[in-house]
């Protein structure tokens, strides 16, 4: 965990789409609840644990709800908040194919109608980049250049996506897909494998190929690549709660955070009163706004 801002944040920041704590062979979800409280008092004993703020947590395997359970009973007093929206497809033992003649068929239609135009334009093709050699350097340049002419907000932190990329291709764990025209790139998307799962980082198409369907083109392109080369169990969007992306999966989950005060504390009571006071004044504002009258 991180000092700041007078307590302890969880070391994640806008790029992170699961937190958690980590032991080998170890269900951290099923941990005992005196295991959780021990964690918690030792928090509690710490000269920055006042405060507590976890983000983002997952909530189906038990390990949101077991660290609140801890936390309150070593005497914190605990609030949860939502952080984002998580979309996911389990496809153990599905074979691309299959998985798309299950699909709805506007997504199948889009597919088809942009490789169709891709095919009478010009020589296109597909590169999924996987390991740290030649062709590394001139996938990630054509991935950042459809980026910054995409829709998309300029990148927060350039660099950072730049050594994640590097990292992967090291391990091996890289798929990093660029859709060319011509030579010239017009989607590109950011997935890693491991453990079974291919996650979906980074996605991008050029705005003026948008009649191509490059994206959704691309997309197939390493969803095949994931189901059948790498055999994955799972694909995980990781977050967001965009349309297109329950085209594409099955299962929708939430990703949320804990915040903890510690009562007994100067600094952990004043915390808790601003942010319950926040809540209170926020939810006076929605009850006005749902009655039409103005809020003061």
């Amino acid at each position: 965990m991180l000092a700041a801002a007078g307590g302890l944040h969880s070391l994640s920041n806008y790029y992170s789409c699961a937190y958690g704590p980590i032991a080998p062979g170890a269900d951290m979800g099923r941990l005992a609840p005196d295991t959780w409280r021990a964690v918690g008092r030792a928090l509690r004993r710490l000269p920055q644990g006042a405060t507590l703020r976890l983000q983002p947590l997952a909530e189906e395997d038990g390990l949101l709800q077991a660290q609140a359970t801890g936390l309150r009973a070593a005497g914190y007093w605990v609030d949860r908040f939502f952080c984002f929206v998580n979309w996911s497809l389990p496809c153990a033992g599905l074979d691309f194919d299959t998985y798309l003649r299950g699909r709805h068929s506007r997504l199948r239609h889009n597919i088809e109608r942009g490789r169709r135009r891709l095919d009478r334009c010009a020589a296109w093709g597909v590169e999924i980049c996987q390991a740290d050699d030649a062709r590394l350097q001139p996938c990630l340049d054509d991935y950042e250049a459809v980026y910054a002419a995409s829709w998309k907000q300029s990148e927060a932190r350039p660099e950072f996506i730049r050594q994640l990329v590097r990292l992967l291709a090291r391990e091996g764990s890289l798929r990093l897909g660029v859709l060319r025209v011509d030579g010239r790139a017009l989607a590109a998307q950011l997935w890693w494998v491991r453990d079974g799962r291919a996650c979906i980082y980074k996605l991008a198409y050029r705005e003026d190929a948008a009649r191509f369907s490059a994206g959704s083109v691309l997309s197939a392109s390493l969803f095949r690549h994931a189901m059948d080369v790498d055999r994955v169990r799972e694909i995980d969007y990781l977050s967001g709660d965009d349309a297109y992306k329950r085209e594409w999966m099955s299962h929708r989950r939430e990703r949320w955070g804990l915040v903890a005060f510690d009562p007994w504390r100067p600094a952990g009571l004043a915390a808790a009163l601003r942010h319950h006071a926040g809540g209170a004044w926020r939810r006076l504002g929605a009850a006005f706004n749902r009655s039409g009258v103005p809020a003061p």
